[in-house]
């Protein structure tokens, strides 16, 4: 496994680019995820991205978190096989917020593991579409 992005919930999209811009990234690319509810760009850094999430629905999982907080929301993970991962950390009693794969950005597949599972942390499962 590598990290593929660390998600990062922000208010406006576009003065979070700014932001970002200002501080030497580019975007590499920019994306609705509807079944997210989600409006998101991608910075390259080094072997990984940043993944700024604004949210397009007042009831959606990122609005929700920017209402206690913004910043880091999830840390993602590339997998080869999703739906084995998913098998394998069932068996092993891994609480799953996910039991079956999503639609996820640029095509991809994901799954995300409860915090309670990862010391504290979100942690999202992708694999490449």
């Amino acid at each position: 496994m590598k990290i593929d992005h660390l998600g990062i919930a922000v208010p406006s999209l576009a003065e979070a680019v700014k932001a970002y811009e200002a501080l030497g990234f580019t975007v590499e690319s920019r994306e609705d995820v509807p079944t997210e509810k989600v409006r998101v760009a991608f910075l390259p850094v080094g072997e990984s991205r940043l993944e700024l999430l604004e949210p397009t629905d007042a009831g959606s999982t990122i609005a929700k978190f920017l209402q206690k907080r913004s910043g880091i929301h999830h840390v993602c993970v590339l997998v080869e096989d999703i739906e084995t991962v998913l098998a394998e950390l069932r068996a092993r009693g891994v609480s799953l917020i996910d039991t079956e794969p999503r639609p996820g950005a640029g095509g991809s597949r994901v799954a995300f593991v409860h915090p309670r599972s990862a010391g504290g942390v979100l942690l999202e499962l992708k694999e490449k579409g």
